[in-house]
């Protein structure tokens, strides 16, 4: 009991006032979740590109290995079904914080 009697008041600049600065702000590692985020759908819009083009490609006749071509499509797969659950997960939570009553 004594553990959670220790725990102190959050202080006055703790929290900040508006949402939007304040994930521009850096982390431990230095970089910034928007700056993370857009990272990551860059490269997610890579490999769907990498995997349409090889689609095209196999479809032209440039290339004749069907197991490259599934490798793109599946790995392009695969990062946006990840993004599409991040995105999900994020939403969840900024609604989960939108019902906390102060």
């Amino acid at each position: 009991m004594d553990s959670i009697n220790s725990i102190g008041p959050i202080q006055g600049g703790a929290l900040p006032r508006k949402a939007g600065p304040a994930f521009q702000q850096q982390g431990a590692g230095g970089v910034s979740f928007t700056e993370m985020m857009n990272g990551f759908l860059s490269d997610v819009n890579g490999l769907q590109k990498r995997a349409d083009e090889s689609v095209k490609k196999l479809a032209s006749g440039e290339i004749t290995d069907v197991h490259q071509v599934m490798t793109a499509s599946e790995e392009a797969k695969v990062a946006f079904n990840l993004m599409m659950e991040m995105r999900n997960k994020v939403m969840e939570a900024y609604q989960e914080v939108l019902r906390i009553r102060l």
